[in-house]
């Protein structure tokens, strides 16, 4: 077989098996709409059960429409020979390879922006707005968007050149050395994201609740933990969805409420909330992940080595022979399908770190004050309690409501 006909049959393959997961999930959400499950009777009602499976059922038919939009685009800028075409049409208006990489990557960045474009207004302003968590208006939403796109020009043009620079420049082990520029590109970003990138988007204020605030520092202190500070952002500018994180590394670590999440918990949830973020930590989740992401882009940059060093490979793919953006461009678009298999065990992974965490906070706030959290979480994001086992086992990175609270409440009866 050729490689275009094998890129062909993968990306046919892996499209249709996520159309047929989400098909699944449509239908085995919609079929437990009207039955609250048992353990989740008196905790959540038959209306909030109800919505949360319209709100799935509506996200699943969109994402279908998402992927096969994904798959076309894929297929028209690669074997349709799109890579091929832009970089022909920008050699005539550009001399120099950097200046023409650049060029080829705005070009197939505002492409795929505008493709899609129609399918984010719907999702915000539609299909979030009918369920009742948008909350970000006409004018924030164009400005979140011009941001962002100054944001890549700004970030993204430098490090897109010094890229095009190592491939060309430094021979054939460029790959290990773009490897290790990335690497630090990535720990940089890290850095300053919390303190210069995200305030661009968002306003942080000091949590100004003096007993909740004394709790968490009193639990982190507990825990071993540090943070640059305690923050509330403006989450509820956009998005009626509840959340807390932590952000940034080292000594810019912060810890961050939404809003909405205050809004809707009390001091106990809150504490419990942040004991499982804490689990993550203890556990070195957010290192084991960065070191998997690093392992992976490794392996992918040196497969793209092996693909920029035979022509005949290159041309098969319909990657243009010269040009070092092409070939960055055509692993942006064919990666996905590519990893697609790595999936399930990227999810089982993350189920199993949602496992330690809950374990971590139950050792260090009532379990019953978690639960109590999760269920509100479930019911205010309207998250669905009846996923279907194998779409959940594919894509979900934390374990069902049934089977995460079903644990929980085996240590809180300990």
């Amino acid at each position: 077989m050729t490689p275009a006909f094998c890129l062909l049959i993968l990306i046919i393959t892996v499209t249709g098996l996520q159309l047929v997961l989400a098909s699944r999930q449509i239908r085995h959400v919609l079929r437990h709409r009207h039955q609250v499950p048992g353990r989740f009777a008196g905790r959540i009602g038959q209306d909030a059960h109800a919505k949360a499976a319209d709100y799935t059922v509506a996200k699943a038919r969109l994402n279908m429409v998402s992927l096969l939009l994904e798959a076309a685009v894929a297929l028209g800028f690669t074997l349709g020979g799109g890579i091929d075409w832009l970089s022909a049409q920008i050699a005539y208006l550009l001399q120099g390879s950097i200046a023409q990489g650049l060029l080829l990557f705005a070009a197939v960045t505002v492409a795929g922006a505008v493709i899609d474009l129609p399918l984010t207004l719907y999702r915000t302003f539609v299909l979030e707005a009918r369920f009742g968590f948008n909350r970000i208006t006409p004018v924030l939403f164009v400005s979140d968007q011009l941001k962002g796109m100054a944001l890549g020009v700004v970030v993204g043009t430098p490090l897109a050149a010094g890229v095009l620079w190592i491939m060309q420049a430094l021979g054939t082990h460029w790959w290990l050395y773009t490897w290790v520029a990335w690497l630090t590109f990535s720990v940089l970003a890290t850095l300053i994201y919390p303190t210069w990138i995200q305030p661009l988007f968002n306003t942080f204020k000091p949590l100004e609740d003096s007993i909740l605030r004394s709790r968490i520092e009193q639990l982190m202190t507990q825990c071993g933990f540090s943070a640059s500070g305690l923050f509330v952002m403006d989450g509820s500018r956009r998005s009626a969805h509840g959340n807390a994180y932590f952000t940034g590394f080292g000594r810019t670590k912060r810890v961050v409420f939404f809003d909405t999440l205050l809004e809707r918990l009390d001091a106990d949830e809150v504490q419990a909330v942040l004991a499982h973020e804490l689990g993550h930590f203890a556990h070195r989740h957010v290192l084991q992940r960065m070191g998997l992401i690093f392992g992976l882009s490794l392996a992918v940059l040196a497969l793209l080595g092996v693909v920029s060093n035979d022509p005949a490979l290159r041309s098969g793919l319909g990657i243009p022979p010269e040009g070092a953006a092409a070939l960055l461009v055509f692993a942006s678009l064919t990666l996905p399908y590519l990893l697609f298999p790595l999936q399930p065990l990227m999810s089982a992974w993350s189920r199993r770190h949602e496992f330690q965490a809950d374990a971590y906070a139950a050792r260090h706030a009532p379990a019953a004050a978690l639960i109590s959290a999760l269920v509100k979480l479930f019911e205010d994001n309207a998250s669905t309690l009846t996923p279907d086992p194998l779409y959940a086992a594919i894509y979900a990175s934390h374990p069902s409501a049934l089977t995460r609270i079903g644990r929980l409440d085996t240590l809180t009866n300990a």
